[in-house]
């Protein structure tokens, strides 16, 4: 009888609280790992190929593929670019460790978000960190070896609570933020209903980094005042500073001078700005915060707790 063997992983999603964008050039960054994430499943058995299937949050198949065992080449696949960059990632973790899918094995990998693909809370990030970890490799490497970026959500694919991430020249600095704010019940996470690449975002900044003007060092110390920050006051008041600062550099105004002029709390842009998640506070009932953004048609609003881990 063949034997079969079983692995299984499962990554947080994540969120960047403040140092978007500078992140990239040193700032301290905030970054919340989420309750919702990414799962996989591997199955080993006699064979010589890789069967690759992904589910959405509601159970439904949305990826297939199958690849070769010599180059990770697909030779069948419901998306080619999602294969091609499945294969970059194979191919990066055995750069890293040359024993990993090195048997004549048939592996059957199956990955299950818990979020949806809109949300941009970390598809990507998730996966760099699951495939790292089945190849019992560095998954910070195999991120810049591959699909670059900061790297402050594979902090977060592990962690279990807020982190403070710093990437330098030559290291990394992750801490834990302890971010736990006794006014965390007036803090939301809504979803603006658009996917913001981060990729297209990073390549519009980088032709801005000309102008920062001491503006990572001023990043750095509000991330660290809104990490303490002991009432929502305080909080707001340092969020906004932190928008402006960002707004200056790359260009575009604030999410809430933008969108939500006629709100009466303070809406943070999360990550790239321009899509995905924002974050909003509010001294008014859960029920009229959710109502303010549902008449938007913003329809997926949190409480903090609901979403973020610690």
């Amino acid at each position: 009888m063949a034997v079969q063997t079983k692995r299984h992983f499962k990554a947080n999603g994540k969120l960047l609280l403040t140092g978007e964008y500078l992140v990239l050039n040193g700032a301290i960054s905030l970054a919340l790992p989420c309750k919702l994430g990414q799962s996989m499943n591997i199955n080993e058995r006699p064979g010589s190929e890789i069967i690759w299937k992904a589910y959405d949050r509601k159970g439904n198949l949305w990826f297939s593929a199958k690849f070769d065992l010599m180059a990770f080449e697909p030779t069948k696949a419901s998306d080619n670019d999602l294969a091609n960059s499945i294969q970059q990632l194979l191919r990066g973790a055995c750069r890293q460790n040359s024993e990993f899918l090195s048997q004549w094995r048939k592996y059957t990998v199956d990955t299950y978000l818990e979020f949806d693909l809109e949300w941009g809370l970390g598809s990507s990030s998730t996966l760099v960190w699951l495939v790292a970890q089945w190849a019992e490799v560095n998954p910070y490497i195999l991120l810049f070896d591959t699909f670059g970026g900061s790297g402050y959500d594979i902090a977060c694919a592990d962690a279990d609570g807020p982190v403070l991430y710093q990437l330098l020249e030559d290291e990394l600095h992750i801490d834990g933020a302890g971010f736990n704010p006794s006014f965390k019940d007036n803090l939301y996470l809504v979803y603006l209903g658009r996917k913001q690449s981060s990729k297209e975002a990073l390549k519009n900044y980088h032709q801005t980094k000309a102008t920062l003007n001491g503006s990572v060092d001023k990043v750095s110390r509000l991330t660290e005042s809104i990490n303490t920050a002991k009432s929502l006051k305080e909080f707001e008041s340092l969020v906004q500073e932190h928008e402006r600062i960002v707004s200056n550099i790359i260009g575009l105004p604030t999410v809430q001078s933008n969108e939500f002029s006629d709100y009466w709390g303070c809406v943070k842009s999360l990550g790239a700005w321009g899509g995905d998640f924002v974050l909003a506070t509010s001294d008014r009932s859960t029920e009229e915060t959710k109502q303010y953004f549902n008449a938007k048609g913003m329809n997926v609003v949190f409480k903090y707790d609901e979403l973020i881990l610690g």
